[in-house]
């Protein structure tokens, strides 16, 4: 039986889950506009109206935004590729999550949007009166968002194949993409968004933790909850210890992720999700609860190591491409959008065995379809730091940006001097947001509502004031998130200037 996954509970997995040294670089560089009047224009003989407001330039606004760091920004005429106006846009700025849209767009090139992923449930042996005389094996086939609410629809179809036990083994195969993982390895372990991932990744590689406070202790739970089912899991485990920090700790014992919390962090009850670091361990684990509640008895997982070749008694599919591109790009998924370079690099020909050497496929392949000559992808999320792009680059990435990837931006809200939200928007914009401490990012396209559409990428960093908060260990460093806001500010400021002077 095949069955195939539907945006709906793919949005459903999805909800379960977001001072420095002053500028010294050099000023804006607009190009010059044609000058009104001249020679043998007329005065208007009647009372003059009120002068328009002057349009602050952009060294006005950064000035006003008084950010420490670095601000890089390109403007691109979406017609002809003109620069209207640039600052440092050579200069190799952190993407963060803004690297995302390149992801998209490689993986729409390699894979096509309408590709969906499969995952299967294979048997090396016949059914006979219920029993099969054989391995089974849930093989992975690289779906970026399979949930436990798809494994429990395999459990279901496999009980509809007439299966009620298994004579051999229960083994799980996630060797479709390689295993690599944390994505950052300099980001605190215990970050959600920093998974483990793998050609079986379920939950976008991660177990859900909650914990109780009951009388003088706390009942804590690891689960895999999703798709209206909340099974436990043994393959994550959590232990309260009494110490002042860290907060957390992570280990690998015999393939079981352990992990310790501080108690004093605790209060009176809360949840988190944390990362997988076994991936194939915690699907075959959740699988076996979701199977045993399918009425079908399965003994622990094993790992294959080798592709299954046998029957395929159950199969899902996920959504096509281009819904799973959609959703990443609006709810900004790391897990996603790495296993969406890692299989568009597969799918180019290329086998590899890090995120970074996938990162330099998709920039050696951005190099000819995008304009970006010097791109820097140290994943394909933006999440590690290492990355750098350059905005003129990445202005000129989102002109040549084909028509059916744009399309999947989202509304970008340009917001107002107090950072609020404008009840109407001044100019529709389609873009990419980037966050890290103390970086923000934008890239996309800005339609004025009279004149040419504009292609741009503006980065904001102070990435002194980001090292610093990392090597301290800190989730949420004091002041990044007014920095990050302020940014906005900046760059919705920017996106309005150039619709009024070049738009």
């Amino acid at each position: 039986m095949t069955r195939t996954f539907h945006r709906r509970a793919v949005l459903g997995l999805l909800a379960g889950g977001a001072a420095g040294a002053a500028f010294a670089q050099p000023r804006a560089t607009p190009r010059p506009r044609p000058r009104p009047g001249g020679a043998g224009v007329l005065a208007d003989a009647g009372p003059r109206p009120a002068p328009r407001p002057a349009i602050p330039t952009a060294d006005e606004l950064i000035a006003r935004a008084n950010l420490s760091g670095r601000v890089g920004f390109a403007a691109v005429d979406m017609e002809t590729g003109t620069m209207l106006e640039s600052r440092d846009p050579m200069r190799g700025m952190p993407p963060a999550s803004s690297m995302k849209a390149l992801t998209a767009a490689y993986a729409a090139d390699r894979l096509g949007l309408d590709h969906r992923f499969e995952t299967r449930l294979v048997a090396t042996g016949p059914v006979e009166g219920g029993v099969l005389r054989g391995d089974l094996i849930l093989a992975g086939g690289g779906d970026p968002v399979l949930g436990t609410g798809g494994l429990r629809a395999l459990a279901e179809d496999l009980r509809a194949a007439g299966v009620t036990e298994v004579e051999g083994a229960f083994r799980v195969f996630d060797g479709a993409l390689p295993v690599v993982g944390p994505v950052d390895p300099d980001q605190p372990e215990h970050l959600g968004y920093n998974p483990t991932v793998s050609g079986l990744m379920l939950n976008f590689g991660r177990v859900h933790f909650s914990w109780e406070r009951t009388g003088g202790g706390y009942d804590v739970q690891m689960d895999a909850r999703g798709g209206g089912a909340v099974p436990e899991v043994a393959s994550s485990r959590m232990e309260v210890v009494d110490r002042a920090g860290p907060v957390y700790t992570y280990r690998d014992v015999d393939g079981i992720d352990a992990w310790t919390v501080a108690r004093g962090q605790l209060g009176g009850g809360g949840s988190r999700w944390l990362p997988v670091r076994n991936p194939a361990r915690y699907a075959g684990d959740v699988f076996r609860t979701l199977a045993g509640d399918a009425g079908i008895e399965l003994p622990r997982a094993g790992v294959a190591v080798e592709a299954p070749v046998g029957a395929a008694l159950a199969t899902l599919r996920s959504p096509p491409l281009r819904e799973i591109a959609s959703d990443m790009l609006r709810y900004s998924t790391n897990a996603t959008a790495e296993v969406l370079g890692l299989n568009a690099t597969l799918a180019g020909g290329r086998a590899v065995s890090s995120l970074l050497a996938s990162g330099g496929s998709m920039a050696a392949w951005a190099g000819p379809t995008l304009g970006m000559r010097r791109l820097a992808a140290w994943d394909h999320s933006g999440l590690n730091v290492e990355s750098d792009v350059r905005a003129g680059e990445m202005a000129e990435a989102m002109r040549r940006m084909p028509e059916e990837v744009a399309a999947l931006l989202y509304p970008f809200p340009l917001r107002g001097p107090g950072g609020g939200r404008y009840e109407v928007q001044p100019v529709d914009v389609r873009a990419k947001t980037g966050t890290l401490n103390f970086v923000s990012a934008l890239a996309g396209r800005a339609m004025p509502p009279r004149g040419r559409p504009i292609a741009f990428a503006i980065f904001v960093a102070d990435e002194e004031r980001r090292a610093a908060a990392a090597a301290r260990g800190e989730e949420r460093p004091a002041g990044s998130r007014t920095y990050v806001a302020r940014a906005r500010v900046l760059q919705s400021q920017l996106i309005e200037r150039w619709a009024k002077v070049y738009g």
